[in-house]
């Protein structure tokens, strides 16, 4: 039984008799008619536990969008339902208002709708369905709680779509719209046009000329149908918080963008996440079935806190791909992490594929290397200067074994990866 403030006014109102009676017994008295009146109050309310509660969730929402939790309650009792309701979920849920006055005649059910707006993505549940049935007089309650499970998966913000409409009309212009004049090994024969002032000399087709009364040039275009392999490190390294934000989270960003742009571009693209063991993986879908394939992968990852088996890395990829294709490492430049695991191996991969190691810069790094205020400052200072250069010193020795380093900001890593994919196909490397 759980009383109300109108309980407790009936309660105080006692202070008239105990003033006008003033002996033990006339408080004790009182204390008894409150309790009396409040336990037949909470006899007359109707049964909480008669009550048939059902909830309806989406399957999914992008992060930071709204969700709709409806409740359906059915009185299922002979009483009249008058009460609260509680649709509790778990606070990264952003349940907003969740408690709903009902007022519910016996047989008749009500649709009760909570708002969601999700603060963290990943796989939020529903809690408990409470159910305070108030009497008549509204001096007590009964109360119950309904278990009602749901699940509410918050998939990735995805905000660097907003770079995707850009990279779009550039890959465009690389795809045969316009000409590409220099043929590389990942370029393949588009098409015949007259030659023009500019035009490079080595792109003339001479047979085609002689057969023709103008010159003539060939136009190449990237080659499609390409795979594109995009391995995120889900280690300790990717729970490092960068502008109060995993690391995790800017991978995910990046790979959901280049993601998107390479399903554009014809190629084919997989996705796996790991640490020590497989995380996630998204192959073998393509066009439209692939980014909400790839995000319902992504939503419930977390980093765990063990080191990143990098041969297990390097046997992973040598299982998924045959031919020379592109492989994007989503990772720390740290260089004790790179020096111990990744410089080992990533000869491997080189000697097969272009690789690309894409990273998160800590935008705090940089602020602590300009501090000179006071003696603290410039030891912060020089030691955020000395990982600077071993960062630096890393990121070079990789480049010598052929890898292709992006090294950006949390907000910047999506953008650059994505230009460095346009980049490649361009020269192509593709």
């Amino acid at each position: 039984m759980a009383l109300t403030w109108r309980a407790v006014v009936l309660a105080a109102l006692g202070v008239v008799p105990v003033a006008l009676v003033p002996v033990p017994g006339t408080a004790l008295l009182w204390t008894l008619v409150v309790l009396a009146v409040c336990g037949v109050d909470a006899g007359l309310a109707a049964s909480p536990r008669s009550v048939a509660v059902s909830r309806t969730a989406p399957g999914s929402v992008r992060l930071t969008d709204q969700a709709r939790s409806v409740l359906t309650v059915t009185n299922a009792g002979g009483r009249r339902l008058r009460g609260l309701v509680r649709d509790a979920w778990q606070p990264s849920a952003g349940a907003g208002a969740n408690r709903h006055a009902v007022d519910l005649p016996p047989g008749e059910s009500r649709r009760l709708t909570t708002v969601l707006v999700p603060t963290r993505r990943g796989d939020r549940t529903a809690d408990r369905v409470t159910i305070r049935s108030y009497g008549p007089l509204g001096l007590a309650a009964r109360q119950a709680s309904l278990t009602v499970p749901s699940v509410l998966r918050v998939l990735p913000e995805f905000a660097s779509r907003r770079h995707l409409p850009s990279r779009l009309a550039r890959l465009r212009e690389l795809d045969g719209r316009a000409a590409v004049q220099v043929r590389g090994q990942g370029t393949e024969f588009d098409s015949l046009r007259e030659y023009v002032i500019g035009d490079d000399v080595r792109s003339i087709d001479w047979r085609a000329t002689a057969r023709r009364s103008e010159v003539v040039v060939r136009t190449w275009r990237p080659e499609r149908d390409r795979r594109v392999l995009l391995v995120l490190d889900t280690s300790r390294t990717a729970a490092a918080r960068v502008d109060d934000a995993p690391r995790l989270d800017a991978s995910i960003e990046a790979a959901l963008l280049l993601s998107a742009l390479a399903t554009r571009a014809g190629d084919r693209v997989e996705l796996v996440a790991y640490d020590r063991r497989l995380r996630a993986r998204v192959a073998g879908a393509n066009g439209p079935r692939l980014m909400p394939a790839v995000a319902d992968a992504l939503a419930p990852l977390e980093p765990a806190l063990v080191e990143t088996d990098w041969p297990g890395i390097v046997a992973l990829v040598r299982e998924r791909l045959s031919q020379r294709s592109l492989v994007v490492l989503l990772s720390a430049l740290e260089p004790a992490t790179v020096e111990s695991g990744l410089l080992r191996v990533v000869g491997q991969l080189t000697d097969d594929h272009v690789v690309v190691l894409a990273s998160v810069r800590d935008p705090e790094v940089a602020e602590l290397r300009t501090g000179r205020g006071d003696a603290a400052e410039v030891f912060d200072a020089a030691a955020a200067e000395r990982g600077e250069l071993e960062r630096v010193a890393v990121a070079a020795r990789l480049r010598r074994r052929g890898v292709e380093i992006v090294d950006a900001l949390p907000e910047d890593l999506a953008p650059q990866l994505a230009d460095r994919y346009l980049a490649l196909k361009a020269a192509g490397r593709l």
